[in-house]
């Protein structure tokens, strides 16, 4: 019905729908749990571990039986190999060849070479192989050779070191000097070359931001023996002789130099010594006149040491070290350790009848009981390893 001036009368408004109190406090509730659930992420991303995730995606495609093992490939060598995982894949190196193997087996290098004692050194994706006493020396990254050195006559390479940037660090015995380093960068020209003749060079490292050379050096102090931290800056002029700082790591042989984000660690017979950057004394452990059985330097910001009261017998204790020289985890071992290794977190123990991987706080993380007589583990950062015997080597893929 229309009134006089041919318009509707008002409808009558709609009334309001009420707020559902019960919704909102869903909601609520819901974007709170969001709230903590990152807020407990973000605080405990370390103690997290989505390695399960990504060996899902890395190894989804690699046949492998019900104990998570891919199938056996061969490879060419003797006692003498040595061995690496770099980018994933193994690197075996004999005094007559060097391959490289993907993780099913499929061989992407075969390169003969004549070596006596054939070492390798790996950072990143880039594996360094030389022989040590000898003259040889190769690079490869991206599955191939990318540099090659031979020694000159009258010296001989002591070792070398890739650090993660690719760049090198050589050191070699040569007549005149007690030793010589010659540092390389990662399209592998020699920038600076230090040769010392009041000390003995054994070993040298690059640092991670590659400004600096660490020397290792032995000589005598007041008379006695002393091992010693020698830092270099690489923009020094010619001119500038003298190391930029010096940290003396005790009287003992030191076995293995790493510089890694966390400092330079110099492992030795009886001790293990972190120093930092600036040439402090970070941190160190002592052995307690234990004997050092095996060690591996390649865990994220710690050292993995197998350590016993007597050279000989099974019974010895699993110790893992931080950078600051602490004692992290401790686990005592009651049976033969074969192999000992580290990468990232893990920390993975060879006995001859299985394999564990453990945490850095020695929590057990995976059991692969049957190891089909392996005699050497390599423990890769994902939570897989590498199993290897006297001609054969094949992937392990916790489930």
């Amino acid at each position: 019905m229309e009134d006089i001036n041919g318009s509707r009368p008002n409808a009558a408004p709609k009334p309001k729908k009420r707020p559902n109190h019960f919704v909102r406090f869903l909601a609520f509730l819901v974007t709170l749990a969001l709230m903590v659930g990152a807020v407990a992420l973000v605080a405990n991303y370390d103690k997290l571990n989505f390695d399960f995730i990504k060996r899902w995606f890395s190894y989804r495609t690699l046949a492998r039986n019900d104990s998570g093992q891919a199938e056996s490939f061969h490879f060419v060598g003797d006692s003498s190999n040595a061995f690496a995982v770099v980018d994933g894949d193994l690197l075996v190196c004999s005094p007559n060849t060097i391959r490289l193997y993907s993780g099913s087996g499929q061989a992407f290098v075969d390169q003969a070479v004549s070596m006596t004692n054939p070492v390798v050194s790996t950072a990143g994706g880039t594996a360094l192989v030389y022989d040590a006493g000898g003259r040889e020396l190769f690079v490869y990254s991206g599955r191939e050779e990318v540099f090659s050195l031979t020694q000159e006559d009258g010296q001989a390479l002591l070792s070398a070191d890739v650090n993660q940037n690719g760049w090198l660090a050589v050191t070699s015995q040569e007549s005149g000097h007690k030793g010589s380093v010659t540092v390389y960068d990662n399209s592998y020209s020699p920038l600076v070359r230090f040769s010392l003749s009041n000390r003995f060079v054994m070993d040298a490292a690059v640092a991670p931001d590659n400004k600096s050379v660490a020397l290792l050096t032995i000589g005598l102090t007041d008379g006695n023996f002393e091992s010693r931290v020698d830092l270099y800056r690489l923009d020094r002029t010619e001119e500038e002789t003298e190391p930029d700082w010096t940290c003396p790591v005790g009287n003992n042989a030191i076995l293995d130099l790493r510089w890694t984000s966390s400092g330079i660690w110099a492992l030795g017979e009886s001790g293990l010594y972190i120093v930092s950057g600036d040439g402090a004394l970070s941190g160190s452990y002592d052995y307690g006149g234990r004997y050092l059985k095996a060690f591996s330097l390649d865990g994220d910001g710690t050292a993995s040491l197998l350590l016993g009261k007597y050279r000989a017998g099974s019974t010895a204790e699993l110790l893992t070290i931080n950078a600051s020289g602490e004692l992290a985890a401790a686990l005592p071992v009651e049976e033969q350790v074969l192999s000992l290794s580290a990468a990232g977190r893990y920390v993975g123990v060879l006995t001859a009848d299985r394999l564990d991987i453990y945490s850095q706080d020695l929590e057990l993380y995976n059991t692969l009981n049957g190891t089909q007589n392996a005699q050497k583990v390599l423990q890769r950062s994902d939570g897989s390893a590498m199993l290897i015997d006297s001609t054969t080597a094949r992937l392990y893929v916790p489930q």
